[in-house]
């Protein structure tokens, strides 16, 4: 737009300097100008976040910039200031005003009868008329002898459709179904009033009349296109509530009735000099009911304009409702699958970010949805801050936002998917609260022949997958995620169906006091054989419990398998067996508000005391303020609480003195290099786990351990506890009672020496 100023400015110092130098220069504005207007208009024309009417109309509006900018172009290779008009000027121009009638002709109009088009026609009709009058008898009668009667028609032909354009304009501004800003074809009227303006010059003006005329005219009609271009860019990026009617649009409304009362002055102006004083008593009583009848008019034109404001107002708000969310302002989901679709079905390369907030529930269990509901209000706005003009974001629901983005090259995509996760890891201030919002984001990008849902899937895939892959992180989708899909969705389906046929069973295996070589207990530990695929592994089948919710039932039956199984044991056995059993719990079972009084009941059923369990979960679940009540309520009944896979997470030490910890579990990552010099690093959190046990008088248990060198070096350490293939593996209910009885039977010793 600034340069669309520049060359009007230019044009109109070199204007009142006297016009000096070369007429070239004066004519330089123009294509300046215009093609400033065409690269503002293709611009929102190529926008992906706004409707296709409104894209369809500012591409043809550019086409019309670029016929006009070429006539331009010629006027200023001509650079001459006679009364005729080259043909090489006129095509294009012609050309380019074709294009832009056709544009407000291309815009969605509300339903008319028959009776609404005749009113419509019969205004065209009437200023076409008054115009063609006007120009006849009184531009026409100014002409120059320099001028030819073909230039003279031809600019009066010019001046009248820039009058009828005008009306165009104006019910297009005024229509309720107009998808393009008002104002901004309000603005795009100078376009017409500059042609009406050349055309009266070029017939009756003189030579510096035309002069500023024809230097002017393009440079102002370019700046029209910028500026109008501009207000549409305002409303994208800043959306407001529709305006009342003003008193422009008022006037485009009362054009009719001007011509009416302008061709009434005209009457009398003739009637003057031809008529005698009885026939223009008349004309003149005529003309004066017909001023009546104009002003009855007008009157009841501004009531309808009150009337018309209030609905498009109306209309406005209900169309914004429906294409937005109403928390953040985002489009919503319909918005976004609409201008997903509409790219696609128009073969336009499109990619898809598809932003979901981690562990967003736990800020709104914790804190309250007010606090929730002001986090995502936040999320929206740095979503919105740092999409580029040419993107859309969206907010599809609860804790999930998309982004569209114009193209499909995978780095533009994982770009703003980089901007996006960096913008979001920055705290959030609601309230007084100073949050963090991590997202897991999936990228897509759409192929040939895909559908938006398509696109949506796979982003929503690739999302799971950053998810999967530790979160706060992105994922651009690869078809064989897609098959990973359909695998787990199958591998659910099965496991819902080896609950119902009885197709898991549970593996022991044994912890050991690695001082005394006594076995203390044991880890239950699910198995699933397959009918046809064999062995199943947990790493498989686990993921997908956690993801399908299975995880539930299948912690149910564990918990109630392995109790039972202890009881058998204790009732068989007596003393010789193992005191307690350890049962891994998930998170998500420890969100269910009846599983405290479910382990009361597994326990009771089997009589068994709860120190004759052992509850394994992971640092998530002591790090997640929800499950604090639930642990505190275990260790108050007096089921012990062992911390599994500790040092893998990010827990803080401090957490250890606030939830109710008895058993800290080496991982096993940390174990694996205790006997290599040359991993310090290592070597040092297990020495730290075991003191930091002794310290808060916990338990510690070394997990896989599979050498003697291993165990020695722990036991060095200050372990007392462990468990792994080099003691036992894993073993069936038989074997382990086995083991178990041999185990007690014989006397206690060191297991270095056996």
């Amino acid at each position: 737009m600034l340069t669309a100023v520049l060359a009007v400015a230019g044009v109109l110092v070199w204007l009142l300097l006297g016009a000096p130098g070369p007429m070239r220069i004066g004519y330089a504005g123009g294509p300046v100008s215009l093609a400033a207007g065409f690269f503002a208009c293709w611009k929102i024309g190529s926008m992906i976040v706004v409707a296709r009417p409104i894209r369809g109309f500012w591409r043809m509006v550019s086409r019309s910039a670029l016929c006009v900018g070429i006539g331009a172009t010629v006027s200023f290779a001509i650079a001459n200031n006679d009364p005729g008009l080259s043909p090489l000027v006129a095509a294009p121009q012609v050309l380019g005003v074709v294009f832009f009638v056709l544009s407000f002709m291309l815009l969605p109009r509300e339903h008319r009868s028959a009776l609404a088009w005749a009113q419509v026609t019969l205004d065209h009709l009437t200023v076409a008329v008054a115009g063609g009058l006007i120009f006849w008898y009184v531009i026409l009668d100014l002409a120059g002898p320099a001028t030819d009667d073909v230039t003279q028609h031809g600019a009066a032909l010019v001046g009248v459709g820039g009058l009828i354009a005008l009306v165009v304009i104006g019910r297009a501004a005024m229509s309720p179904a107009s998808a393009v800003d008002p104002v901004a074809l309000r603005i795009l009227s100078i376009t017409p009033l500059a042609a009406i303006g050349v055309a009266v010059l070029l017939i009756a003006g003189g030579e510096t009349g035309r002069l500023w005329m024809s230097v002017l005219a393009g440079p102002i009609v370019g700046l029209s296109m910028c500026l109008g271009a501009y207000r549409q860019h305002l409303v994208i990026v800043r959306p407001r509530p529709a305006a009342a009617a003003t008193r422009g649009s008022r006037l485009y409304n009362a054009l009719p009735q001007l011509a009416v009362v302008a061709t009434a002055a005209l009457v009398i102006f003739v009637s003057a000099r031809q008529l005698g004083w009885d026939q223009r008593v008349v004309i003149i009583g005529a003309v004066l009911i017909a001023a009546f009848v104009v002003a009855r008019q007008l009157l009841g034109l501004r009531a309808n304009d009150q009337l018309l404001a209030g609905i498009r107002r109306q209309q406005a708000e209900l169309t914004h409702t429906a294409l937005h969310d109403p928390l953040t302002g985002l489009a919503n989901r319909s918005r976004f699958g609409t201008a997903l679709a509409e790219r696609l079905d128009a073969h336009h390369p499109a990619a898809v970010l598809l932003v979901d907030i981690d562990d967003f529930k736990m800020v709104n269990d914790t804190m309250g949805h007010a606090v929730g509901d002001q986090l995502l209000y936040e999320v929206a706005q740095r979503l919105r801050h740092h999409s580029a003009v040419t993107h859309l974001p969206a907010r599809l629901g609860g804790d999930e936002f998309a982004v569209l983005l114009d193209g499909d090259d995978p780095a533009p995509a994982e770009a703003a998917a980089a901007t996006i996760l960096a913008a979001l890891a920055v705290p959030f201030m609601v309230g007084e609260h100073q949050l963090l919002a991590n997202a897991s984001i999936g990228v897509a990008l759409a192929g040939p022949g895909d559908s938006a849902d398509e696109v949506l899937r796979n982003a929503d895939i690739a999302m799971y997958a950053a998810k999967a892959s530790g979160k706060a992180s992105w994922t651009r989708f690869e078809p064989r995620m897609r098959q990973d899909v359909v695998n787990h969705a199958r591998l659910g389906s099965e496991l819902h169906n080896a609950l119902i046929r009885h197709e898991l069973y549970l593996a022991y295996q044994p912890v050991f006091d690695i001082t005394t070589g006594r076995m203390s207990g044991a880890e239950a530990l699910v198995r699933w054989h397959h009918p046809t695929r064999g062995f199943v592994s947990p790493g498989d089948f686990i993921p997908v419990a956690e993801r399908s919710g299975l995880i539930v039932p299948l912690g149910s039956w564990v918990l109630r398998e392995a109790c039972m199984q202890l009881a058998a044991w204790h009732a068989q056995y007596g003393d010789l067996a193992i005191r307690s059993i350890n049962v891994n719990v998930a998170a998500r079972q420890l969100r269910e508000t009846s599983f405290v009084d479910e382990v009361a009941a597994v326990l009771a059923e089997n009589g068994l005391l709860p120190v004759n369990l052992v509850i394994e979960v992971t640092e998530s679940s002591v790090v997640d303020g929800r499950h604090r009540d639930t642990l505190q309520a275990l260790h108050d009944m007096g089921v012990r609480l062992a911390l599994d896979d500790f040092g893998t997470g990010a827990s803080s030490l401090s957490l250890l003195r606030a939830f109710p910890v008895d058993v800290l579990k080496l991982d096993k990552s940390f174990v694996d290099g205790i006997c290599d010099g040359e991993d310090r690093g290592r070597l040092a959190v297990a020495a730290a786990v075991a003191q930091l046990a002794e310290y808060l008088n916990l338990y510690a248990v070394a997990e896989g351990i599979e050498t003697q060198a291993q165990m020695e070096r722990l036991r060095a350490m200050g372990y007392r506890l462990g468990q792994g293939y080099y003691m036992a593996k894993p073993l069936p209910p038989g074997d382990m009672a086995a083991l178990m009885v041999e185990n007690a039977q014989r006397a206690p010793k060191a297991l270095s020496t056996s």
